[in-house]
């Protein structure tokens, strides 16, 4: 019974390796070893058909065949918020969070990570997320969870990816991402995941 999360290094896996951390959430962690390619091969292909990490099982005789098995780092945060971190109290802060955890992953990355977009796309969004962000704050108006978890950690990309990105036109997302890249829990968590 209990939690796995399988990832490699500098992959998505850091993000639910963050929030487990934040939350106190206990798990075994298996690395995947990327450079061999054991995220293309049997036994990892049976928990990710796609062959990409993060991958999580979560095995429980009351979950039905008493495993689940999940991969996408923002289905694996949402899981978890969900089911262990105890976060939403209404239907209301589960949207919100689930929002801001798919602009993370598919607006905010694909801006980033995209060449055709980081010239255009990305600062227009970097600008609109500058007046969103509070230093220290939530995304979502209150304590830290999930939604600042992906946000967070995909604007702390910025400076281990594109180290020359001058980030000094937002000082709000500037300043997020020296807090995160700041926070132990964080660092630990990039360290091996």
């Amino acid at each position: 019974m209990g939690l796995t999360l399988f990832g490699g290094l500098r992959s998505r896996a850091s993000m639910p390796r963050w929030y487990m951390a934040e939350k106190g959430i206990a798990y075994d962690w298996t690395l995947v070893d990327m450079g061999a390619k054991e995220h293309h091969q049997d036994p990892f292909l049976a928990i990710n058909p796609f062959g990409k990490v993060p991958a999580l099982i979560d095995r429980d005789p009351a979950l039905p065949g008493g495993e689940l098995r999940l991969f996408e780092s923002g289905a694996i945060l949402l899981y978890l918020a969900e089911r262990y971190g105890q976060e939403f109290t209404s239907d209301a802060e589960r949207a919100l969070a689930q929002q801001w955890i798919l602009f993370a992953n598919a607006t905010l990355a694909t801006a980033l990570f995209n060449p055709s977009q980081r010239e255009t796309e990305f600062p227009r969004l970097l600008g609109i997320l500058n007046g969103l962000l509070v230093p220290g704050g939530s995304i979502t108006g209150g304590s830290w969870g999930v939604a600042d978890c992906a946000i967070n950690a995909h604007l702390a990309y910025l400076p281990i990816f594109f180290p020359q990105i001058d980030l000094s036109p937002w000082p709000a997302v500037e300043a997020t991402i020296r807090l995160t890249q700041e926070n132990p829990t964080y660092q630990q968590a990039m360290a091996v995941g």
